[in-house]
């Protein structure tokens, strides 16, 4: 059941058609407590939030996050849900959001650092953070030559 009262910033079929190219969609328990951590760890803004629904945008990339309850009728949920920890095996990596950064601002909210920043044999300098959901996200930025 839909929580957001008033009307959205622009319909669901006009955003839908305006979507090009790859697209994310994370469900998420609460899109407040998620818009939180993307904005302190991942520098993240919205372009739109509300308690059902959320567009993000991030150094030149954006996604979506909707809230478990918009899914509850979906199979996707279901298969979330049974099968544990959200996104389990799956990195989403955030080119251009500074590792070290990101890493601070997480330690100083209290999120899981699973692996802090560290420079990579592929050109990479890279920190795995875990958000309330379980995601985990991976800021980079290339290494210098």
């Amino acid at each position: 059941m839909k929580k957001r009262t008033g009307d959205p910033w622009m319909s669901a079929a006009e955003y839908g058609r305006s979507l090009t190219g790859l697209g994310i969609n994370l469900l998420v328990a609460d899109v407040g407590r998620a818009v939180a951590f993307q904005r302190t760890v991942l520098a993240a803004e919205p372009v739109y939030a509300d308690p059902d629904f959320a567009v993000m945008r991030g150094n030149g990339s954006e996604w979506m996050l909707h809230a478990d309850h918009t899914y509850d009728r979906h199979p996707l949920r279901r298969r979330a849900m049974e099968n544990g920890e959200r996104g389990s095996g799956m990195e989403l990596r955030l080119h251009g959001r500074d590792p070290d950064h990101a890493e601070a601002a997480a330690l100083a909210a209290g999120y899981e650092v699973l692996a802090s920043a560290a420079d990579k044999p592929h050109g990479l300098r890279e920190a795995y953070i875990v958000d309330p959901d379980g995601y985990v996200w991976v800021p980079d930025i290339p290494l210098k030559r």
